[in-house]
């Protein structure tokens, strides 16, 4: 969870013709499923894609990883460009000691994900439902590593077997120091 500290800010707004005034607000923040099913339906586009996203959409997502309640709306638009950084690196922060080699994976085109695919794989995977509030990238981590660990092995082709053979028989005999 991030918490941000959002201070009181007095402003004007134009279309209400009035001053606006804000008192200090601590935020509770969480990147999750379920902020990212929120965001999905109002704007009706995958936030994981890697378009730019607007002002108002990134507040509007801001405000739906937001767990504190009654927040005044306007308290969003009080925050500092400091603090929205913030949040994007709470965002791409992996969250998990988990890692993996992709350097001899071929890249592959990636379809669009969406909060309902992630809950396909949550379902498909057998993941409870309670993770939908882990931070999203330590789920899609758990996503990943279940489907490499439920991957079925690779079988080695007869030549590589009899190479990896020869290999560990030509070791054996340097080790007992014997002629066969």
């Amino acid at each position: 969870m991030l918490e941000i500290v959002v201070k009181g800010v007095e402003c004007y707004d134009e279309a209400k013709n009035e001053f606006i005034s804000t008192k200090d607000t601590t935020l509770c923040l969480e990147h999750s499923l379920l902020s990212l099913a929120k965001w999905e339906s109002k704007w009706h586009k995958p936030f994981l894609n890697n378009d730019n996203k607007t002002q108002e959409e990134i507040l509007d997502y801001v405000r739906c990883m937001t767990i504190t309640r009654n927040v005044d709306p306007s308290v969003y638009a009080a925050m500092t460009i400091n603090q929205i950084e913030q949040v994007k690196a709470y965002i791409e922060d992996p969250m998990t000691a988990t890692w993996f080699n992709d350097k001899n994976q071929p890249k592959r085109r990636q379809k669009a994900i969406t909060a309902e695919i992630i809950y396909y794989w949550m379902v498909a995977l057998q993941i409870p439902f309670e993770c939908e509030k882990w931070h999203l990238n330590r789920l899609l981590t758990l996503v990943r590593v279940c489907n490499i660990e439920n991957a079925p092995k690779k079988k080695m082709k007869k030549g590589d077997i009899y190479k990896q053979n020869a290999a560990l028989n030509a070791e054996r005999l340097a080790r007992s120091k014997s002629g066969g």
